[in-house]
């Protein structure tokens, strides 16, 4: 049997060509396409079916809430977001804007008692999504931060986070509006 090693290696070189020039993305690509949607509403005040929606929030010990429909903010309001640890695991800070931090102070200080009720979508496209949280507001958020722990894996939410990321900056370059 005879093996013509020629043809073996163009094989070789034109299979390792196209891989090159087709090939899969570079995770950081990859990475770049992530992003992600937070819709940050508040407690409604009064139970009215045109400006309120009934919603479950927390998967194991569903907490039912009364919302405004409106969100009153979303990821164009951030500067930044990201997980942070925590004692008993990790958590997710998000930074709002300056305009957006007076609007957070006044809202937090008129709705003590209440809670936020925060939505997330993430993936390369945005699909699917579910309550993350039901912070209860307990004090005035004057710093323009809030804190809160997810309902949601590590994985889950270092993926939110890096879409979130990646949507702030689009938004600050202003590719997105």
């Amino acid at each position: 049997m005879r093996i013509w090693p020629q043809h073996f290696n163009l094989y070789f070189a034109l299979t390792l060509a196209l891989a090159l020039v087709c090939g899969c993305e570079s995770p950081k690509k990859e990475k770049e396409k992530q992003v992600s949607a937070v819709r940050i509403h508040i407690e409604a005040s009064a139970d009215d079916p045109d400006t309120s929606q009934s919603i479950s929030v927390f998967r194991a010990d569903p907490l039912t809430l009364k919302i405004d429909k409106e969100p009153a903010f979303t990821e164009a309001n951030l500067v930044t977001a990201k997980v942070i640890d925590t004692q008993d695991g990790f958590a997710i800070e998000l930074n709002f804007d300056e305009s957006s931090s007076m609007i957070l102070e006044q809202d937090t200080t008129r709705n003590l008692g209440k809670h936020f009720a925060i939505f997330g979508q993430w993936g390369e496209k945005l699909v699917d999504g579910r309550w993350l949280a039901a912070p209860m507001i307990t004090r005035r958020i004057y710093d323009g931060t809030m804190t809160f722990t997810p309902d949601m894996s590590r994985d889950e939410a270092d993926e939110f986070i890096l879409g979130l990321t990646n949507v702030v900056k689009k938004i600050q370059k202003g590719q997105l509006k």
